[in-house]
């Protein structure tokens, strides 16, 4: 008996339990109240079906914080989401060779800013274009562009770029050096634009060549753009899609949980900083 329990990695009790038909069944384990949660937390599934079980909690949790109701627990919501097959199918991807050992994330808002492009392709063949600026710390996109068959253009960049100075600082020049981090893309390596970015008090700064591990929270964003919006939305043409970016990053600003954030949204995170402060 003790050979074929080790064998089957469970206990001698156990195993004479089953052989003599003693051992109860196992029953799925649940609370009163999750018939309560189920039709909130399949609502917020339906709205958001790229959401894991963790931003779902984030998001149930805010909303019967606004009720006056007690949270709930995202060991809890995992268990009713797996029971109900509300769950993300997981995804095994094998991790790049090359790691970026350096560090993106800084202690406070305004010290780093991070800029990346994105691109996608509307149904009629349109293709849009964008960049964006980041904050490293709270993870608010503070400006973008975007264009329809065309590049981003250094011009678009330098807009971009004072864009974000007038809204964080309320002037045309940041009081303290922000770092401004980008790959080395034409627009953003341009004489004129670098120029422009010394005359707002930004300091230029780019990654490593095939490295964009070194740039992680606006290539995060950027994939967070295709999950969550731009693949699970209609895309019909590049006036229609034109009119949804705007709501998608404002969207994301004020509503997605982000895990570096405590699973907070970055306007959230930067209204509970700023009460604090």
């Amino acid at each position: 008996m003790k050979v074929v329990a080790e064998t089957l990695g469970v206990s001698r009790s156990n195993l004479h339990a089953r052989l003599n038909g003693s051992a109860k069944p196992r029953r799925r384990y649940h609370k009163a109240q999750d018939a309560a949660v189920l039709p909130l937390i399949t609502t917020l599934v339906a709205a958001r079906p790229t959401y894991g079980y963790r931003r779902i909690t984030a998001l149930l949790n805010r909303q019967l914080r606004a009720q006056g109701d007690s949270p709930v627990n995202h060991k809890r919501v995992y268990r009713i989401m797996k029971a109900h097959n509300l769950l993300l199918a997981r995804r095994y991807t094998e991790r790049p060779n090359l790691t970026h050992k350096g560090k993106v994330v800084t202690m406070r808002s305004n010290i780093r800013w991070c800029s990346d492009g994105f691109e996608f392709t509307c149904w009629n063949g349109d293709v849009i274009r964008g960049a964006f600026i980041i904050d490293a710390h709270d993870r608010e996109i503070i400006s973008w562009r975007a264009v329809v068959n065309a590049g981003i253009s250094g011009s678009d960049i330098r807009d971009m770029m004072l864009e974000a100075v007038e809204r964080r600082f309320g002037d045309y020049r940041t009081p303290h050096p922000v770092e401004m981090l980008s790959d080395n893309g034409s627009c953003y390596v341009a004489r004129e634009t670098r120029i422009f970015a010394r005359q707002l008090g930004l300091r230029s700064c780019y990654t490593p060549v095939k490295s964009p591990e070194s740039n992680g929270i606006a290539e995060a964003f950027v994939k967070t753009l295709k999950r969550d919006y731009v693949h699970v939305t209609p895309l019909p043409d590049a006036a229609t899609v034109l009119r949804l970016v705007a709501g998608w990053i404002e969207d994301y600003n004020d509503n997605h949980p982000h895990s570096g954030l405590k699973m907070r949204s970055p306007r959230e995170f930067i209204a509970a900083h700023t009460a604090t402060a």
